[in-house]
């Protein structure tokens, strides 16, 4: 774009010198000259979802009588150009400007207006585009169909990823015995299987979670303009827009049923965001453990081999690091802040208007790209080919002391506490102990020290 030659553009505030060759106008490049802060632009997810609306709405508009069958067409074809992912450079504004978003409104009508110029028509950013519109409404609700469009066709689908390669491994480790452990400290044996069996259910419970919020997210502000009231807004306007909008992205989308929350809070995009904190709090959870049981090779635990990736040292040869685990947490720690910043924005909602939308939704939009990655890498470069030390596990689940819980019921819980206190300071082992003072026979310790039945709950 030629920045040295301009033309003169101009709006209710007067005249704006805007580059010869930009689609947009005097309101953008005002918002240009005013918001020079971060240069990062609106995500691309938000400004597609802001031109379907506008699509949309143009379409609306026609069959309500706001706008002439030639306009709405062209207004539309123009937004739909938009949608498909033309003219992605006409969108300058810095994600932190004016609280409602306004400066992206104007933007995108802007840029509308003037591709239905070149296509020999003439119609009004406001008059027209913006028809039966206000920033207050539509913005927030390009929001929501953005975010929850992302959930949909990006994350759960990576979720579902993640889920199966995690229930994988369940089935293949069902039999690997392990020592358990709470505390870092040695616990009652379990099997490798029931623990990636918990990961897989983490994963399945924030699945749900999700699935529960969208619903919430899918209720949109549109129809409430400026302040809730529906002024200059057309009776079934709202309903028929978001009606087409969720055919066309087979999203679960209906009107607010009340305009005044609906555009003076963003309750339920806090919600889905806390929701991916959450998700962020199971992913970091996970990738942890498996960083533990593959710590090693020697002075570690050693339990599982995850894929090596890469060197993981400059100066030690041979030396290989958990890096996916290390990525995924993180993800994680980005995606808590994220939702922090989301959670303030979430609160600045003065009377009629909240007025933090665009970082709200900067940090809700990156947190379920990042997510979206996240689960995928962690089930396809990680968890896909972990390989179990079998003998070590086994070795591991036999040593500690806390198998003797499983003698409780049949010695009591202060005899066997004796006996562990014993075996550590003596080395020996609890079934040395136990058959030398002769509290139970050979037998009945071979029954109690099933591993793998321990591993199945019940009284032993």
């Amino acid at each position: 774009m030629d920045l040295r030659r301009t033309r003169s553009e101009h709006d209710a505030m007067g005249e704006v010198e805007v580059p010869v060759d930009a689609l947009w106008g005097a309101q953008t490049q005002r918002a240009v000259e005013n918001f020079p802060v971060s240069g990062q632009r609106l995500d691309p997810r938000l400004v597609r979802a802001l031109a379907l609306i506008k699509a949309e709405a143009a379409r609306a508009n026609v069959t309500l009588g706001q706008l002439s069958p030639e306009d709405g067409e062209a207004i539309a074809e123009a937004a739909e150009a938009i949608a498909a992912g033309g003219f992605a450079d006409q969108f300058p504004v810095d994600v932190f400007q004016t609280g409602s978003g306004t400066s992206s409104n104007m933007n995108m009508n802007e840029v509308i207006a003037a591709l239905v110029a070149r296509a020999g028509r003439r119609v009004h950013p406001n008059d027209h585009v913006n028809a039966s519109q206000s920033s207050n409404d539509v913005f927030p609700s390009a929001v929501h169909v953005a975010a929850a469009q992302a959930v949909r066709a990006e994350l759960l689908p990576n979720l579902d990823v993640l889920h199966g390669a995690l229930s994988r491994k369940a089935v293949e480790f069902a039999l690997v015995v392990k020592a358990g452990r709470t505390h870092l400290m040695d616990a009652t044996p379990v099997t490798l299987g029931q623990e990636f069996g918990g990961y897989a259910a983490q994963i399945a419970e924030n699945r749900e979670r999700l699935q529960a919020t969208l619903v919430r997210v899918g209720r949109l502000p549109l129809g409430g303009t400026a302040t809730g009231t529906g002024l200059n807004c057309p009776a079934g306007f709202a309903h028929q827009v978001i009606a087409a909008l969720a055919r066309r992205l087979e999203l679960a989308l209906s009107e607010a049923p009340d305009h005044f929350a609906a555009q003076s809070a963003r309750d339920a995009l806090v919600e889905l965001s806390g929701q991916l904190r959450t998700l962020a709090v199971s992913l970091i959870k996970i990738a942890n453990d498996l960083r533990w049981m593959a710590s090693g090779p020697r002075t570690g635990l050693a339990e599982i081999r995850l894929p090596e990736l890469q060197p993981g040292s400059s100066i030690m040869p041979g030396k290989v690091n958990p890096v996916i685990p290390e990525v995924v947490t993180q993800v994680g720690a980005q995606v808590i802040g994220n939702d922090a910043v989301v959670a303030f924005a979430g609160s600045q909602g003065n009377f009629e208007l909240n007025v933090f939308v665009p970082v709200l939704a900067r940090n809700l939009l990156e947190s379920i790209g990042l997510l979206t990655s996240a689960c995928s890498l962690l089930a396809e470069r990680c968890v896909n080919g972990i390989e179990a030390d079998v003998e070590r596990c086994r070795f591991y689940a036999e040593s500690t002391p806390q198998v003797a819980a499983a003698l409780n019921p049949r010695l009591g819980y202060e005899t066997v506490a004796a006996i562990v206190k014993q075996s550590q300071t003596s080395g020996l082992s609890v079934r040395e102990l136990v058959l030398a003072q002769g509290l139970l026979s050979e037998d009945e310790l071979i029954d109690a020290f099933d591993l793998l039945a321990l591993t199945r709950g019940g009284i032993r």
